[in-house]
This record gives structure tokens, C-alpha cells and sequence, in this order.
């Protein structure tokens, strides 16, 4: 069975490519490529599926950015 996940990519001062699956919890890595991270996030997502049997999932609903005045 096929699943899809909604993953969001970020780049941190550092350079590195960071991926958070909002509807997994917990489920993010990094890497210095964006193909690398693909890799690795699918990893992560296959490890988050074994452990998410045993804990409620959340509905993905969406992405809002947010302005802060600081």
C-alpha cells in the first residue's frame, strides 16, 4: 500500500536542508543535499509508520506562515 505525506523543507544557516512530515510525529532529518534529504526522510517516514501504530495520528491540515514583530 502506497501513502503519501506532505514534507516541508527548510535551509538553516548552516546550509543544511531540513524535512518535518507535520503528520508524523517527531519525523524530521537533515542533510547537506536536497537529494540526500530525500533519502533520508523517506527513511524517517518508514521508521514513524512501525512507531505510529502505537500513537494517535493527526490530519495534515496546512502551512501558515505567521509575522512576528520582534
Amino acid at each position: 500500500m502506497k501513502r503519501e505525506f506532505n514534507v516541508i523543507i527548510e535551509r538553516d544557516v548552516d546550509g543544511y536542508f531540513v524535512a518535518s512530515v507535520p503528520s508524523l510525529t517527531g519525523c524530521h532529518t537533515q542533510a547537506k543535499s536536497l537529494d540526500e534529504l530525500m533519502e533520508r526522510i523517506r527513511e524517517a517516514i518508514e521508521l514513524c509508520l512501525e512507531l505510529e501504530e502505537e500513537q494517535d495520528s493527526l490530519d495534515f491540515v496546512g502551512v501558515q506562515r505567521v509575522v512576528v514583530e520582534v
